[in-house]
C-alpha cells in the first residue's frame, strides 16, 4: 500500500500513475471532495506548452507537450489551439512573444476574425498555437477522482493524514527549504453578448491576459503572479486590470456580470520547476509554479517510474 498526504492535482495524477502500475494506493486530503483544498481549483486549465515556452524553461515545453493526450484519457479536452494577440502599439510584444516560442503561426486580422468571428475587426496580427488546448480544471480533478475510484484507489476526504505517509504532495503547506509562494488571482465572468471558443492571450503592457472558455458563455480571467504569501481575497488593483484587459479583448466584456473571484498561493523553487525529493526521510512532489496541469502528468509518471523502476505503462 502506498499512501499519499494531499488530494489535490498532484496527489491525484501520483495516485493515478501509481495505480496504473498495479500499486495499491491510499490518498488522504483535509478538504471535503476533490480539489476543494488545492490552489488548481483557481488554474486556467490551459494546455499550452509552447506559449508557456516565452518565459519558461525547455523542460516544460518538452514535458508540456504529453498533457493533453493524458488529461483526455479522464476528463474532456478541448483541443482548439490557442490564440494570442494584441493591440496595434503593442506590436513589438508580439515579436518578441513570437521569437521566444516555437509552434505557432501568424495570423492577419482576417484569419483571427474566421478563428473567433466575435473578435472580427478588433486585432490585425496575431500568433496561432494550433496544437494547444485547455480543460476545465474543477471537472478534470472531479473527473479524475473518479476514475481513481473505478481503479480502487482509496480517497479519503475529511481525514487527518497520517504522521507517516509515502508521498507528500501537499503544496505549500509542506515543509520543504526554497519552497515558496507565489500568488495567483483569477476572476469567472459570465458574457451572454460574445462567444469565444479557444483560448485566447492578450499581451497587454501592464497585465498579461488569459481568457479560457468554461462553457455556457462563462471565461475565466487571470494573468497575475505576485510574489505573495498573502491568502486575501484578490485585491482591487489586480481586478481593476484584469477586467480592464478583458474589455480590451471586447467591449461586451464591460457588461458582463462577475460570477466568481479568486485566489491561491502556487508553491514554487527558485527555478519554478517542479521537483521529486526526498526531505527529512519522506518523497514529495511539489513546486509546479503555474504549470500545475500542463506538467502534472509527466512528474507523476517520473516518480512512479522512480518507485517501479523498468515499469513503465
Amino acid at each position: 500500500m502506498i499512501t499519499i498526504a494531499g488530494g489535490g492535482l498532484a496527489g491525484l495524477a501520483s495516485a493515478y500513475e501509481l495505480a496504473r502500475r498495479g500499486a495499491s494506493v491510499r490518498v488522504f486530503d483535509p478538504g471535503d471532495c476533490p480539489g476543494s483544498n488545492s490552489v488548481a481549483r483557481f488554474a486556467g486549465g490551459m494546455l499550452a506548452p509552447w506559449c508557456e515556452g516565452e518565459s519558461a524553461e525547455d523542460d516544460v515545453v518538452t514535458l508540456g507537450a504529453l498533457a493533453a493526450d493524458w488529461w483526455a484519457q479522464v476528463t474532456p479536452v478541448c483541443r482548439r489551439g490557442t490564440l494570442v494577440v494584441t493591440s496595434p502599439r503593442d506590436t513589438p510584444d508580439l515579436t518578441r512573444f513570437a521569437r521566444r516560442t516555437s509552434a505557432h503561426r501568424p495570423v492577419t486580422g482576417a484569419e483571427i476574425s474566421e478563428l473567433e468571428p466575435t473578435l472580427s475587426g478588433r486585432f490585425q496580427h496575431g500568433l496561432f498555437f494550433e496544437g494547444e488546448a485547455h480543460l476545465d480544471p474543477r471537472r478534470a480533478l472531479r473527473d479524475l477522482a473518479q476514475s481513481l475510484q473505478d481503479m480502487g484507489v482509496e480517497l479519503l476526504y475529511d481525514t487527518p493524514t497520517p504522521a507517516l505517509v509515502d508521498l507528500d504532495c501537499t503544496g505549500m503547506a509542506a515543509d520543504l527549504p526554497d519552497l515558496r509562494p507565489v500568488r495567483g488571482e483569477m476572476a469567472i465572468l459570465h458574457c451572454p453578448e460574445i462567444e469565444i471558443n479557444r483560448t485566447l492571450r492578450l499581451l497587454h503592457p501592464r497585465m498579461p491576459l488569459y481568457l479560457v472558455p468554461r462553457g455556457d458563455s462563462h471565461y475565466m480571467i487571470g494573468g497575475t503572479m505576485i510574489e505573495s504569501s498573502s491568502t486575501r481575497p484578490p485585491s482591487l488593483r489586480s481586478l481593476t486590470e484584469l477586467l480592464s484587459a478583458a474589455f480590451t479583448l471586447h467591449p461586451a466584456f464591460a457588461e458582463a456580470s462577475v460570477v466568481e473571484i479568486g485566489a491561491g498561493l502556487r508553491p514554487a523553487f527558485p527555478d519554478n520547476l517542479p521537483r521529486i525529493i526526498t526531505h527529512n526521510g519522506r518523497l514529495h512532489l511539489n513546486g509546479f509554479y503555474r504549470h500545475g496541469f500542463l506538467l502534472a502528468p509527466a512528474m507523476a509518471a517520473r516518480l512512479a517510474d522512480q518507485i517501479f523502476p523498468g515499469d513503465k505503462r
